[in-house]
């Protein structure tokens, strides 16, 4: 995926980590992974199924990916846009970032664009996406889960302590979020352990001290539910800059 020549870490059986530099370095290799995946999955099987993440990161990824260079790389008839995860108001929607932050721009058929929908039944709803992913991707799993990492260790819309951590052959769920009394819609373990490639990327100093719990603490997911991500047959990638991992790799 054009990133061989970099340093990755295999930090254990479901985990590898890299450490590319500052911000602007690690942004530059979170790009060139992600057409790295695109041209994979179209040279695979002639589309690329990708679940967005919001975020800061994704937030400036989208903006280059979207304009040239980048977007002149990129076969944008071949995408298919799906998200991890969406808030039920609709000022702070995932999907509304992704779409004025350039992929409104770009000539992707508009019914290979799959918003969330997560304000009324949202139940209900999270069921019908569920669908609109297994008819859309049929047998194949997503090509490229995008994740982020908060400073409470929740990853897509599964955070401590909440019943979307527990559910079980589903790909989309309802997860109330007790903690910012809101409800949202979010992938589940099961359809983010699944894809064919998982990025997480974790960017700044504030998410430090998370991260070396993250990765050196003891596996509890109801605590911190990123430390569910990846499995020993499919390994998430830890895409992280020098601020964020200053205290992870500390002699």
């Amino acid at each position: 995926m054009n990133i061989e020549s970099l340093k990755i870490n295999a930090w254990d059986e479901r985990r590898n980590l890299l450490i590319p530099g500052d911000e602007n370095a690690t942004l530059d290799v979170c790009i060139r992974h992600f057409i790295g995946a695109i041209r994979e999955a179209i040279e695979d099987h002639g589309a690329f199924f990708v679940a967005l993440s919001g975020g800061s990161t994704p937030k400036a990824m989208f903006k280059r990916l979207t304009s040239p260079p980048y977007s002149e790389q990129i076969q944008w008839d071949k995408i298919w846009l799906f998200w991890g995860d969406e808030r039920s108001d609709p000022a702070e929607s995932n999907y509304k970032m992704a779409m004025e932050e350039g992929f409104g721009k770009v000539p992707i058929p508009k019914e290979q664009i799959f918003p969330m929908l997560a304000k009324e039944n949202i139940e209900e709803s999270a069921l019908e996406y569920q669908k609109q992913v297994q008819n859309a991707l049929k047998d194949h799993p997503f090509d490229l889960v995008m994740l982020g990492m908060g400073e409470d260790g929740h990853t897509a819309s599964l955070f401590p302590q909440t019943e979307g951590l527990k559910a079980q052959d589903r790909l989309v769920v309802a997860n109330y979020i007790p903690q910012k009394n809101t409800w949202r819609m979010t992938l589940t373990f099961e359809a983010i352990n699944s894809a064919h490639s998982i990025a997480i990327y974790v960017m700044g100093a504030a998410k430090k001290d998370t991260l070396v719990e993250v990765f050196k603490s003891e596996e509890n997911f109801e605590r911190y539910p990123i430390q569910k991500i990846g499995t020993k047959d499919n390994k998430a990638l830890w895409i992280v800059d020098e601020a964020a991992a200053s205290e992870l790799i500390k002699e």
